[in-house]
Parts: structure tokens; C-alpha cells; sequence
């Protein structure tokens, strides 16, 4: 049987999603704890993958089992074994080829930036004193919709097959202290929304024109772009599925 987990997670203190040796991780958290209550071994597959410090206010992921167990029961259970930093909003079953990563046809980060010291915000946005020309940052940000190769924006050496992303939304908006910038695609490449934040904050600090930016964008080389955002103010806050998939919630 296949079982959906809907989860929120604050990423500070953690290497990020994916288990790895040496360092914890939100996925080996979450492995150890239904691995302890269903008493056999565990392996999640997530959504995505977020890096080092990176925040999930919506991620998903599967596992199988044989084992049968009431989904409430086994939600209440998993957040009382994980730590505060993770929160299990449900367990559901889906059918067996349903694929927490592969079903997903699009995928929406925020990006957090506040100009003044905030100590709510203080491990959960980035803090820049600069003046910034947002007009001219969501000029840019426009573009991102027009092109669909952001080799510029992704991280060298990562091992993916290709730089194509769809990218539909991608723009900045004041929220009560703080600016967002909201980006959507359907895939997005390892480091790609900090490094677009980084970039475009070049361009609202006007230290490169709309059409360098544009440039840097099509010289697909990620030494051109700008230097990428902290992870901090970095969010996954939306992973859209089939809706017939997602019936169990």
C-alpha cells in the first residue's frame, strides 16, 4: 500500500531534505520515526529536495508498507515522536503508482526579504539595509516567463540531464514588513531561486540594467549571475498534484 505525508518544516536546523551521512536531515527524521512506529524499515521518497537551511510550508512525500494502521492515529503519533521543527499535517493513502515527486505539475517558492532589523524574522527572511527599485526587480522578474533555459541560475555540477524549467509566475510583493518574491514552474533546478533572488537584487540595488540582466540570462553561465540569496528567507510553499490524487486530504 501507498501512503501520502503532507508536511511543514522549518529548515534552520537542518542539512536540508535529502538523508546524507554525517548530518540530519528532514527525511531521515521523518524515516526513523515511521520506521519505529510501524516496527519495520522505512524509506520516504519527498516532492523535491530543499537544501541546508531551506523552509517547507507545504512538502510531500510517500512510502509503502503492508502494514495497515489508522491514518489519524499514525499523524498524531509521527509528531509526537518528531521534533517541533517538523509538523505532519497527514497520512493518506493514495493509489500504488501515485508518485510524490513525478505527479507533481508545479511547484511555488517564496522568497523573503525584509529592510529593517525584525527579530521575528531574524532566521527567516534576508535582511538587506540597501534602497531597492522593486519596479525594476519585477521588471525583470517578467522575463524569467519568457525564456525556459536558467543554466545561469543552477548549480554547476549538479547532475541534471537538463536546465529546462517552465517557469509561469515569478514576482515581488510588499506583505505587511517584508517583500516576497513568489516564483512558480514545474520543476525548478538545485539553487536556481536563490540565485534568480541574487540576481535581482543587482538589479534593484541598479548595479545592472534590465537588458544585462536579460544578457545574463541568455550567456546560460552561472558565473555571470549574481550571488545566491541566504537560505534563510528561502520557502516551498506550494506543491500542486491531480486533484484526484490528492482526494485523501
Amino acid at each position: 500500500m501507498r501512503y501520502f505525508i503532507s508536511l511543514a518544516y522549518k529548515g534552520t536546523d537542518f542539512h536540508g531534505w535529502q538523508v546524507q551521512p554525517n548530518a540530519v536531515s528532514v527525511q531521515e527524521k521523518i524515516n526513523e520515526g515511521l520506521s519505529i512506529l510501524l516496527k519495520e524499515e522505512v524509506m520516504i521518497l519527498g516532492a523535491g529536495r530543499t537544501d541546508t537551511g531551506v523552509h517547507a510550508k507545504q512538502m510531500y512525500a510517500h512510502f509503502d508498507t503492508d502494514k495497515e494502521f489508522d491514518c489519524e492515529k499514525i499523524t498524531y503519533r509521527l509528531n509526537a515522536y518528531l521534533c517541533d521543527a517538523i509538523f505532519i499535517k497527514a497520512v493518506f493513502p493514495v493509489s500504488e503508482n501515485a508518485h510524490a515527486r513525478f505527479d507533481a505539475h508545479a511547484r511555488v517558492y517564496e522568497y523573503w526579504l525584509c529592510q529593517e532589523k525584525n527579530p521575528f524574522l531574524h532566521e527567516a527572511a534576508w535582511l538587506l539595509y540597501s534602497n531597492l527599485n522593486f519596479d525594476l526587480m519585477n521588471e525583470a522578474a517578467a522575463y524569467l516567463c519568457e525564456v525556459d533555459d536558467f543554466t545561469s541560475f543552477a548549480k554547476v555540477h549538479s547532475g541534471v540531464n537538463t536546465h529546462i524549467c517552465d517557469v509561469r509566475k515569478a514576482h515581488w510583493e510588499q506583505k505587511d514588513d517584508k517583500w516576497v518574491f513568489t516564483i512558480e514552474a514545474d520543476r525548478f533546478l538545485r539553487n536556481m531561486v536563490r540565485a534568480i533572488v541574487g540576481t535581482l537584487v543587482e538589479v534593484g540595488k541598479e548595479k545592472i540594467t534590465i537588458q544585462e540582466f536579460k544578457d545574463i540570462v541568455t550567456k546560460m553561465d552561472r558565473g555571470a549571475a549574481g550571488v545566491s540569496a541566504p537560505a534563510k528567507g528561502l520557502y516551498l510553499v506550494k506543491v500542486d498534484y491531480p486533484q484526484e490524487l490528492l482526494n485523501g486530504i
